[in-house]
Formats: C-alpha cells, structure tokens, sequence
C-alpha cells in the first residue's frame, strides 16, 4: 500500500467530521434535557413525604386508579405549569438555552475540524502564487489529518514543480548551450568575409570554401534543432515503410567506408539475416549514422565497432559495441540530452554539435521504442536502439 493509506478519503472525511458534529450536538442537547429532568425529580421525591411518595409511585404505574390526585400530587411536587404545552413552557426555554449555548461550541469544533483542509488550500495557493512569479524551487507540504485526494494532489503538484523546474534550469541550459553553438560558426564566417572585405583576406575559392563550411554547419544546427522542436511537440512525421533493418545498416556501412577505413577502424554486422520493420528508413538512417559516427569519433582506440541485432519486447534489440575508453559514470544518465558531451573540445573539433544522441533518441522515441547506454565490462560502450513492432504487424 502506499504512504497515503492511512489518509481517508475526502467523502470520509467530510462525512466523519459533518456526522460528528450533527450527532454529538443532538446527543449533548439530549443528555442535558434528561440530567435536567432526573436532577429535578430527584429533587422534588427527595423532598416529598414516604407515604406521599409511595401514594405518587402507585398513581404514576397505574393514574386512572385516581386522575385527579394523580394531577394534584404533580402540581404540589413540579408545580402547576409543568404540564403546560405553551411555546413559554420551561422545557422548551430549556431547549432554547441549551442551543444558544451548544451553537458557539459547535461552531469552534466545526472550524477546527475543517482547518486541515484550509491549510492545505492555503500552502497550495501560496506554492501557485510563487510560480506566478517565476519561483518554481517552492513546494507544498502535506498537512497533518487532511484528506487523503487532497494529500495525493499535494504530491502531484510538487512531482509538476520539480518538473517544471528541471524543464526551466535544461531549458536555460540548452539556451546558453544553443546561443554558443550558433554563435561559432557564424562568427568565424562573419570574421572570414570581414577579413576578405578588410583585405587582409584574398577573395579566392580557398577562403569562400572556408565561410562555406561554417555556414553549412551553421545550416544543420539549425536543422536539427528544428527536427528536436519538432519531436518535442509531437509532430515528428515519418514515413514509414517495410525494410530490412540489417540492409539499412549495411548501407550505412558502406556510406561510412571511406571515414572508417582511412581511420583504421572496423565496423561488423551480425547476424546477415534479414531483419522486416516497418519504419521510416531516412530518419532510422539518421539514428545508425549517428551511433557509427559517435564511435569513429569517440572509439577509434578500439579500432572496432560490433552491431548486432536481435529479437527483443516484441521487436528488435540493435546493440553498437565498442571498444573504446567509454565514458564516465556520471555522463550516462545525461548523454542524451541536448548538447550533452563528454569531452566537449574533442567533441567540436571533430564537428559534433551535442545534438547527434539527443536526435537518435527523438526518432527512436517517434517509433515507439527507445535507446539507452551502458558501460561494458572490459572496457568500451554499449548503445541499445529498441525498436518495437508496430501492432498491425505483429
């Protein structure tokens, strides 16, 4: 059972608190009307003479023996207006009384009883009127006795506020991040035409080439940082089609060739087998260029890279094994989000942005699947893809 079991719920709780207080106020008014009426007989037999009180125990067991001296021995004893059904009656001046006296207590008791629910309120608003001015550190602490629902939104409100403020300090983050990303390429291409317009630069291909490369940078930056929006807001479209996991691999292999072989670095595929998916084959390309790029620039000690794909969860499991340093236990948790690196300066000089992983874990989320890392044993990183099937085809 959880922390909140020994909470009762809010249609408990009000109804304990209402029917206690409804209950115990007919009770207490109840109680003083009959100690009324037993200290005041007590009183007026204490006072009465025994043969009186024995002539009163008869008549009262059985007053049609002699109505008359029945009425007579009460209106001696309680006195004539005892029986007076009048509105102006003791009893109910007694009634009266006793209201006027039990409301206040009521009222207090009823206050009281509500007050864990107004506390509750009160530390919630104050926690909300904090975010409104842009305090997102704020949380709400349960109160003591209040109702179960209002203590399981308590939690749910402070799970939004550590959200919303882990949201707000990766967001500030990936701001400075996103500012100082763009801001150098385009800085060394202003730098460059500017150098060319001062004529300290020649104006030759050599030169443009160089702006050209910058702003190309420049230019996929700021496509995938479009394609990130875009995942974040859901409308990450694919185009899915039936295709074989391993010949996409494979393609993406052969696409990297040229990079692997001048670096000396292998790259192996198992099993050959074919592997049917229904997926979107450029944006899953994207994903396997990223891993393999990753671990020529991050591995390229090992000098390998093994991919193996296998059934797994009603899908398929693609692991990329290397053999490279890896990376430190505190990067893991961390390296797939947005301009996450482990060694930043290695990473810009071989051109990575900080985006790649964050990009393979957008698509892979976008197909329903997912892709975490881990350490192995003996040295190197192991990246897992998950990709499951979609329903109609299993």
């Amino acid at each position: 059972m959880n922390h909140h079991s020994h909470y009762q719920s809010l249609w408990r709780w009000i109804c304990v608190r209402i029917l206690t207080l409804a209950i115990g106020s007919v009770v207490v008014i109840a109680l003083c009307m009959w100690l009324r009426f037993v200290i005041e007989n007590l009183w007026v037999l204490h006072h009465m003479s025994p043969a009186l009180r024995a002539e009163f125990y008869v008549l009262r067991d059985n007053p049609d023996l002699n109505l008359a001296r029945f009425h007579e021995i009460v209106d001696q004893g309680w006195g004539a207006r005892y029986s007076d059904p009048s509105i102006a009656s003791a009893d109910w001046i007694m009634v009266g009384i006793l209201v006027v006296v039990v409301t206040p207590f009521i009222a207090i008791l009823g206050l009281k009883a509500a007050r864990p629910l107004s506390s509750q309120f009160s530390r919630l608003a104050q926690v909300a009127r904090a975010v409104t001015q842009g305090d997102f550190n704020t949380r709400a602490e349960p109160v003591k006795n209040a109702p179960a629902e209002l203590i399981q939104f308590t939690d749910d409100f402070n799970a939004m506020m550590l959200q919303l403020s882990r949201y707000e300090r990766e967001l500030r983050a990936s701001h400075v991040a996103m500012a100082h990303e763009l801001r150098s390429p385009l800085t060394a291409a202003v730098g460059r035409l500017q150098g060319m317009l001062d004529g300290v630069f020649r104006p030759e291909p050599q030169q443009l080439q160089m702006v050209m490369t910058q702003l190309l940078h420049l230019n996929r930056l700021i496509d995938e940082l479009h394609l990130l929006s875009l995942a974040d807001a859901g409308q990450l479209n694919l185009s899915k089609t039936e295709l074989d996991l391993a010949d996409l691999l494979r393609e993406r292999m052969t696409w990297l060739k040229p990079q692997s072989t001048k670096a000396g670095f292998d790259i192996a595929l198992t099993p050959e087998t074919p592997c049917r998916y229904v997926g979107d084959p450029f944006r899953l390309g994207q994903v396997f260029t990223i891993l393999m790029e990753n671990a020529l620039r991050y591995a390229q000690e090992g000098r390998r890279l093994d991919i193996a794909i296998a059934p797994g969860n009603g899908g398929y499991d693609i692991t990329f094994r290397d053999k490279g340093p890896g990376v430190d236990d505190s990067f893991l948790p961390v390296m797939f989000e947005r301009f996450s690196r482990a060694d930043s300066s290695r990473a810009r000089h071989s051109g990575g942005s900080g985006l790649g992983l964050s990009i393979a874990r957008a698509i892979c989320e976008a197909h329903g699947g997912g892709i975490h890392a881990t350490k192995r044993t003996h040295g190197g990183l192991m990246v897992t893809v998950s990709l499951p099937l979609p329903e109609n085809s299993q």
